[in-house]
């Protein structure tokens, strides 16, 4: 008999004044309907090409079910730290092998300053990711395979099929093929806890929680949590946030696809800051989902999309190394340079990160980039 999880209460919202990021909202009840993903298409467009982020609405998940994978998280991160250290594993970490506890703390990020954020990644449902888990999941397993399948299937496939037909792909199910959720892949859900640092702490460095980065797969999906603290870098180069909106997930584009797409879909550039004044005290929970190419999938610019040859989008930062990756080669190396024992950033005035260029190699010729 599963244990009673306790009911999800959302933190009340920031009433500050921030500068805002203006992003579209796509209205996925426009699908179903004539001339709808065309319609969509045509919003998409400039914002996958310019921005990386946007909003979805009407998505076919209920708010009950969000809330439940909230409440789910929550039970987790209020388990002992002994509990939850079972199912961490550093040596994992470093070879790439991101599913499971990452307990904060593991690197010091400047000024004596470590991390703050623990994660845990629950692996997609493919059958080759077999791992235990701590009983507040397993209790409640089938309903959380229910929601990571609702979040392909419901949010992810759409968004593909918009895509081929923005790339003018002869069969719109192409990309979705190459991201079959019962195939091998690495698409993962992910409770997300971010604790709440002194102003002092935060002053230190540079009143961030993470720097700015792109994700490495296709698309992620981030569902509303009103702590304000994620912020975009716009194509004016200035850093906006982005306001959590009732009903919505907030979509943001990733490496892989950039790389699918020579560049033609931007992979968002985004930052975790510390929430405004009338938030500071408040811990921020994460849900999230992490959509990724099959492993099999060569992440080379797809061939036969007449928009990309139009414009002559025919390599990208692998190809031009004379690199072909699978998703799995590059989620390994991208990975485990990311959970590589870092010497601390060296934080300039204004929150400028710096690293030694070693810590950010990903592959020989490739370099990961901190945008702040």
């Amino acid at each position: 008999m599963p244990g009673r999880i306790d009911r999800y209460e959302e933190v009340t919202p920031t009433k500050e004044n921030l500068d805002w990021a203006e992003l579209i909202t796509l209205d996925l009840s426009l699908y179903e309907q004539p001339g709808g993903k065309e319609e969509l298409v045509k919003q998409l467009d400039h914002a996958v090409r310019h921005v990386g982020f946007f909003y979805v609405k009407n998505f076919n998940i209920s708010q009950e079910e969000v809330n439940r994978q909230f409440s789910l998280g929550k039970e987790f991160y209020a388990l002992p730290l002994e509990e939850k250290l079972k199912y961490h594993n550093h040596d994992d970490l470093v070879r790439g092998e991101y599913n499971g506890y990452r307990p904060s703390g593991l690197r010091v990020i400047g000024n004596g300053v470590k991390d703050n954020i623990q994660v845990y990644n629950i692996p997609k449902f493919d059958g080759f990711h077999q791992r235990a888990q701590p009983a507040v999941i397993q209790e409640h397993i089938e309903e959380v395979e229910a929601f990571s399948r609702k979040c392909h299937s419901k949010v992810v496939v759409k968004l593909l099929r918009l895509f081929a037909l923005l790339l003018e792909l002869p069969d719109e199910d192409q990309l979705v093929r190459d991201h079959l959720y019962d195939v091998k892949g690495e698409d993962h859900l992910r409770y997300m806890h971010y604790a709440a640092r002194s102003a002092e702490e935060n002053g230190k460095v540079g009143d961030l929680y993470a720097a700015g980065h792109t994700d490495l797969g296709t698309v992620t999906l981030l569902f509303r949590q009103p702590v304000a603290a994620l912020q975009i870098l716009n194509s004016e180069g200035n850093w906006k946030w982005v306001k959590p909106q009732d009903a919505t997930i907030t979509i943001n584009t990733c490496d892989a696809l950039t790389a699918l797409t020579g560049g033609l879909i931007k992979s968002s550039i985004h930052r975790v800051h510390a929430p405004p004044a009338d938030q500071s005290t408040v811990d921020r929970l994460g849900l999230l989902y992490f959509a990724r190419p099959n492993n099999h999938v060569v992440l080379d610019p797809i061939q036969n999309s007449p928009l990309l040859n139009r414009l002559g989008l025919t390599t990208n930062a692998f190809t031009e190394l004379g690199q072909h990756l699978t998703t799995e080669e590059w989620v390994i190396v991208r990975q485990s340079q990311q959970q590589r024992r870092k010497v601390e950033a060296k934080i300039l005035p204004g929150g400028k990160y710096e690293y030694n260029e070693k810590d950010l190699e990903i592959i020989p010729g490739l370099t990961a980039k901190i945008y702040n």
